[in-house]
């Protein structure tokens, strides 16, 4: 897959191996263009970078509110865990959840750095391959929880 930032292209590798259930759901997202525009609305310097609310953090939707942005999901239901033993280590794509372990819909995060307490508790669904240095540039967010005024996009997400 190719994630388009601002700076440039991020190659992603998938892992259908071994969370099939998610990688469809973000090839289905991708193929729908649902991810295209929307923004990065939690962002934390050393930890990672979220995104993926198609229903509130599409900055190109009528819809879009920047404070409901990661309360959103799609249209499709909530996706049952699939956790593994892959580590989330610098470039691992994760789902993000609510506090219930089978709650991931189309919100996914980029980590940044190891953050080896996430691991068996989120989905690892994928990896940066290539473009990483882009992905570094995405803009911070303030305050403990990452929130981003001004926020960086998705220019688009495809299969190659």
């Amino acid at each position: 897959m190719i994630l388009k930032l601002k700076d440039g292209d991020v190659v992603i590798e998938l892992f259908a191996d071994i969370a099939p259930k998610h990688v469809e759901r973000f090839k289905i997202l991708s193929e729908e263009k649902k991810y295209d525009s929307v923004v990065f609305h939690r962002v934390i310097d050393g930890f990672m970078a979220q995104t993926g609310d198609v229903e509130f953090g599409n900055s190109s939707s009528d819809k879009f509110d920047l404070r409901r942005a990661g309360t959103g999901s799609s249209k499709y239901p909530d996706l049952k865990a699939e956790f593994s033993d892959l580590p989330h280590e610098r470039g691992t794509l994760s789902m993000a959840r609510s506090s219930s372990p089978n709650s991931a819909n189309s919100q996914f995060f980029i980590c940044f750095k190891s953050a080896p307490h996430l691991d068996r508790q989120y989905t690892v669904f994928g990896k940066v391959i290539k473009g990483m240095e882009f992905v570094d540039l995405i803009k911070r967010g303030e305050g403990s929880n990452g929130e981003v005024s001004n926020p960086d996009k998705i220019i688009s997400l495809s299969n190659k």
